[in-house]
């Protein structure tokens, strides 16, 4: 019942909000740059300022979550590099590479799926594992997205534009000086209604960019990026969990964590940075639809009792 619960639940929806994104496109031919930029300068810092704001980030697990987080990032981004490396990949086709697998699907996927699964500390974990995700694409990501055509410091230049880099810090400062933000509601209820808007806008947008791609893409490139998502994630978390004192539970949760699809964010930076706009895309699409199948197994593996560092 768990696995009909997620599929008409949670990858249901996201199917019905592609396809609306790529109707209305296929209708009305959208301005897909002005979408991009409504939701990497409005909608994403919004999400990411709300989160940080109304987050428990005290707590010792919060930051060992975090933590975990971040280095799944790293290793996955490894990875691929030399998976890039080895197959011989230019440096704009490795960039690209990385980012399909390195940020995952972890709010509008990845919090609904964790309260059917794991309901009770499941979505409350998956939070923490959200901000991590989001800070971590609008910096790292963004570096790889810009290194892809440029090098050195000009790379990280861009960094200091990005309206969701200052979210975070104005978040953090909000909390180190106490104010009362979310009493203010001039200010709370647009962060709100924007933080809602989330998840329709960038499936919608994803919807308009998959049907402005070329279906046709590179079938040993988006295997990998693919695979490496779904299947390498979670195999590099089994590796991990037990180094950060993650067991039972929480282990099953920040292992079912890290197989999420490839984040709809990749495919708005990459398409801001022109950095292989099309191929990030097609990865989100293609990573969506195996996810039904590799998200049920691992789940279905999570709870079964086996000899693993994980009991």
């Amino acid at each position: 019942m768990i696995f009909a619960q997620v599929f008409v639940g949670v990858l249901l929806p996201i199917a019905v909000m592609f396809m609306l994104g790529w109707w209305i496109d296929r209708r009305f031919r959208l301005d897909l740059a002005t979408l991009v930029k409504l939701n990497i300068h409005v909608v994403v810092p919004a999400f990411i300022f709300y989160e940080v704001v109304s987050s428990d980030l005290h707590s010792a697990l919060a930051w060992r979550v975090v933590i975990f987080t971040f280095i799944t990032i790293a290793g996955m981004g490894v990875i691929s590099f030399w998976v890039g490396r080895l197959a011989g990949y230019p440096r704009e086709q490795t960039r690209a590479l990385q980012l399909a697998t390195m940020f995952y699907n972890s709010g509008n996927y990845g919090i609904p799926l964790m309260a059917l699964a794991f309901p009770g500390i499941g979505p409350i974990l998956q939070v923490f594992v959200v901000i991590t995700q989001n800070v971590s694409t609008f910096t790292i990501g963004l570096f790889l997205a810009n290194s892809a055509r440029r090098g050195g410091w000009h790379a990280a230049v861009p960094m200091l534009r990005q309206v969701s880099l200052w979210a975070v810090g104005s978040a953090f400062l909000v909390r180190w000086l106490g104010l009362p933000v979310m009493s203010w509601p001039w200010l709370w209820t647009p962060v709100t209604y924007l933080h809602a808007a989330l998840v329709g806008i960038a499936l919608i947008t994803l919807g308009a960019q998959l049907s402005q791609t070329r279906a046709r893409q590179n079938a040993g490139r988006l295997s990998w990026a693919v695979g490496l998502r779904l299947l390498g994630g979670p195999l590099l978390a089994c590796a991990l969990a037990p180094l950060f004192g993650f067991r039972g539970e929480i282990a099953r949760i920040m292992v079912v964590s890290t197989g999420f699809p490839t984040a709809v964010n990749t495919a708005l930076i990459a398409h801001e940075c022109d950095a292989d706009p099309e191929f990030a895309a097609a990865a989100v699409f293609y990573s969506t639809l195996a996810s039904m199948i590799t998200v049920t197994a691992l789940v279905t593996f999570s709870r079964m009792s086996l000899p693993f560092p994980l009991q």
